[in-house]
């Protein structure tokens, strides 16, 4: 295979591997909160009545739609599933969990079953010993997202199938670790935010190119093409940090619907302007414009995982710092590799064109699906 081919295949690989999650399940999160009284402890914890339905079955008649009724004729099984998957211990001895209630609530995602707990530990906590397995054998991009409380005190952490068992301090409330935290977060979610790859990636395939005289034409250095991405990510990185970070203070607040239907909107916008070029010149304004709605989707995100107050300033900045680190990783895969076939007709027709058709239809069904509930993508 000739070099340039290659290429145009590693690249061609690349954006599938981005854009075919857009068919798949979004990954999923739930949320834990464990307080830690004298030799107790008390939880809450919220999982995905989407992801209970997956993994033990929750609609009986089939319809696609859960009831009430069909949820709590589950009970029994949500908690046996749950506490199966979740183990709790201090100082090598376990700490007995049992749900003590068992609610709804509604998240920016969907609606979750809230799961009260208590754990008797029988005696002083000082270092909480958490095994988490909730639906990794059936999704391994699950994460869990923990809120340990002691004193006044918050510290968090995160469970991947790479990090189930993690034996957590709870006076440990330091500002660097969760900083840490917050900043791998930040790189997953960007990197399972496909939206929001979507959007970067329509902006940046013509990056390498021209459009001149009615046409795309290479652009004749790398310097060139660079400067170009480095304005789009520069733009959308500064308007999704402002809007991230009124959103999370609580200074600025937009319905759920309306912010993920805006980010549909702004993917197919902008994989529309590369088959018919409206604002090709102006694609880091457009960058900024739309990156300040992205801002209030990485919010929703960075919300349900909750800040500690005794290290918000770090974790915020923490989570930013990741989502950029993502975005750094997937510019240095893609401009290197775009740069070497933009002469090639089907880096322009092929990657461009009909990679920005695919977008544009992949945006649209999301458009439907948000503004309307409804579900087009399995």
């Amino acid at each position: 295979m000739m070099p340039g081919l290659r290429t145009l295949w590693l690249l061609a690989a690349a954006l599938l591997l981005a854009a075919a999650p857009a068919w798949a399940h979004k990954p999923s999160d739930s949320y834990l909160t464990l307080d830690v009284r004298e030799a107790g402890v008390d939880g809450q914890w919220d999982i995905a009545l989407r992801d209970l339905d997956m993994a033990i079955g929750l609609d009986q008649d089939g319809n696609g739609e859960l009831t009430w009724s069909e949820v709590r004729a589950r009970h029994d099984a949500i908690a046996a599933y749950a506490l199966a998957r979740l183990k709790l211990a201090s100082g090598g001895a376990p700490c007995p969990l049992r749900v003590t209630e068992q609610l709804l609530d509604n998240h920016s995602d969907g609606t979750y079953a809230v799961l009260r707990l208590h754990a008797d530990c029988g005696g002083a906590v000082s270092a909480l010993e958490v095994d988490y397995r909730l639906l990794f054998d059936i999704d391994p991009q699950h994460k869990g997202l923990l809120q340990l409380r002691h004193a006044g005190q918050v510290s968090t952490a995160i469970f991947a199938p790479d990090s189930a068992r993690q034996s957590l301090q709870v006076a440990d409330a330091s500002g660097w670790r969760q900083f840490g935290d917050y900043v791998r977060h930040g790189v997953w979610h960007i990197w399972i935010g496909f939206d929001h790859i979507l959007f970067l990636l329509s902006l940046l395939l013509p990056a390498v190119l021209v459009y001149r005289d009615q046409r795309w034409e290479g652009r004749t250095t790398f310097r060139a093409a660079a400067i170009d991405v480095l304005k789009i990510v520069t733009a959308f990185t500064l308007a999704h940090s402002i809007t991230l970070t009124l959103a999370t203070l609580g200074v600025v607040a937009l319905p759920s619907r309306l912010v993920e239907s805006a980010i549909a909107a702004s993917v197919a916008l902008a994989a529309l302007n590369n088959v018919w070029p409206l604002f090709h010149g102006r694609r880091a304004l457009v960058a900024f414009a739309f990156g300040l709605i992205h801002g209030f989707g990485f919010a929703s995100v960075l919300l349900d995982l909750g800040l500690p107050k005794a290290a918000l300033l770090l974790s915020l900045v923490g989570f930013n710092v990741g989502v950029e680190l993502g975005q750094l990783a997937i510019v240095l895969l893609f401009l290197p590799l775009a740069y070497l076939v933009r002469n090639t007709v089907l880096y322009r027709r092929g990657v461009l064109g009909l990679g920005s058709c695919v977008i544009v239809l992949v945006a649209l069904a999301w458009l439907v699906e948000r503004g309307m509930d409804v579900k087009l993508l399995a």
